[in-house]
């Protein structure tokens, strides 16, 4: 029996290498957190790291379609490498901060780069270039325990078999650990949250029918269709 006046939606969940799933509470993404793409998209090294959100439910599990959205004629990838979130604080330490860290994932940032462009041209939000359905691919997540904390090696994302994007998780501007750190003194984090950390430089635009592969070094890797 329960008082809720219609169903709860279901758990947004994602599989985990070896067995059993990681609910997923919050996803937050941090922007421009490789020099390289900082570069491409015409902004400054020096900002600290700054964050928006999906909602957990933009999440494709890997080898699922992402329809083509609407209002976009722009839609970009970005390869990123997720972090998932064991155990939760505040204002958690950057020396800690791993041990809050259940394990690693690679992951696509789905961006309508045209309806950002226009956001930020009119100060507005990201939300409906960042956060919309579908907007969120990510991998089996592999457990910490069993691949520790990968703080280098490629990343990479293919289009239709053809190279886009490669870079180095070691040239991150703000390690997974600051990352962390500093996220934990703007909210709470809880167990179950996602941190998308950034993408190396090479983004650019998909079609229908395209096939994303991406694929970090020591994580593993993603894959989802564009429909």
């Amino acid at each position: 029996m329960t008082d809720f006046v219609i169903s709860p939606p279901p758990q947004v969940a994602l599989p985990v290498a070896g067995g059993g799933r990681f609910p997923v509470r919050r996803l937050y993404c941090v922007g421009r957190n490789y020099a390289e793409h900082v570069r491409e998209m015409g902004n400054d090294l020096r900002e600290p790291p700054f964050f928006f959100g999906k909602p957990a439910d933009a999440i494709v599990i890997d080898g699922g379609g992402v329809p083509y959205p609407s209002h976009t004629h722009d839609l970009h990838h970005e390869i990123e490498l997720v972090v998932a979130i064991g155990t939760g604080g505040n204002s958690i330490r950057a020396d800690l901060a791993l041990e809050h860290v259940y394990g690693y994932a690679a992951g696509l940032d789905m961006t309508r780069r045209d309806l950002q462009a226009a956001a930020k041209a009119a100060g507005r939000p990201w939300d409906m270039a960042k956060g919309f359905d579908h907007s969120a691919p990510i991998g089996v997540l592999a457990p910490a325990r069993l691949i520790g904390h990968p703080g280098k090696g490629a990343i990479t994302l293919s289009v239709n078999g053809v190279e886009r994007q490669r870079g180095d998780l070691q040239e991150q501007i703000w390690s997974v650990a600051e990352t962390i750190a500093y996220l934990s003194t703007l909210v709470a984090l809880r167990p179950g949250d996602l941190i998308m950390t950034g993408t190396p430089s090479g983004v650019g635009p998909v079609a229908r029918g395209d096939v994303l592969e991406g694929h970090i070094a020591g994580v593993g890797g993603v894959s989802a269709t564009i429909s």
